[in-house]
């Protein structure tokens, strides 16, 4: 199985990699636009800015090769935020591969970034995580989508977000499958190894 991790420059592409390669994969981060069209499975990885990461993307000319992707492609944390339309934070247009938006968090009094360990609940439709119980998960952002029909797991801080979404083969992640434990490690497992 060929699984690519792009590369945003704007991510910590070595754990991710390193999650990957523990279940067995020998995952290859790459900016190469055939081989990200060639991969059965593909990561977008995150962390920074949108607008940064959105730059980079643009100045690699990626955007329309991630945007043509069939294959199952997984946004995790920054990388989720970018398959949204557009992000708030630095008021860029995003890949639009869920329409969705993405906005700084309202959480009142508590502090921003959201930063460790929170439940997830898993809708029946959301085919990485087990819906029986709330998993723990690991989470640092400012940002956040709001819950809609595209939402597949949710979780609160605040208010309730998308934890997850799906349109398609493009899912996102909210949280760090990579710095979630079990929960994580399973969770990628499927990614690689299920029909989606």
């Amino acid at each position: 199985m060929k699984i690519v991790i792009v590369d945003t420059e704007c991510a910590n592409l070595t754990s991710v990699k390193f999650a990957i390669e523990r279940l067995g994969y020998q995952p290859e981060i790459t900016d190469d636009a055939a081989a990200i069209s060639a991969a059965d499975r593909v990561i977008l990885p995150g962390v920074g800015t949108a607008a940064a990461a959105m730059r980079n993307l643009q100045r690699k000319q990626l955007i329309e090769p991630i945007k043509a992707l069939t294959q199952p492609t997984l946004g995790i944390c920054l990388g989720m935020q970018l398959m949204t339309a557009h992000s708030e934070e630095g008021d860029v247009a995003c890949l639009g591969l869920i329409p969705a938006q993405t906005k700084r968090m309202q959480v009142g009094d508590r502090p921003l970034p959201h930063m460790g360990w929170n439940n997830v609940r898993a809708s029946n439709n959301n085919p990485l995580l087990e819906t029986a119980t709330d998993p723990y998960c690991y989470f640092v952002h400012s940002y956040a989508v709001a819950k809609d029909d595209f939402t597949i797991a949710t979780c609160e801080y605040g208010d309730t977000f998308a934890a997850m979404i799906r349109n398609g083969n493009f899912i996102g992640a909210q949280f760090h499958p990579e710095r979630s434990g079990s929960i994580g490690r399973a969770m990628l497992k499927r990614f690689l190894e299920n029909e989606l």
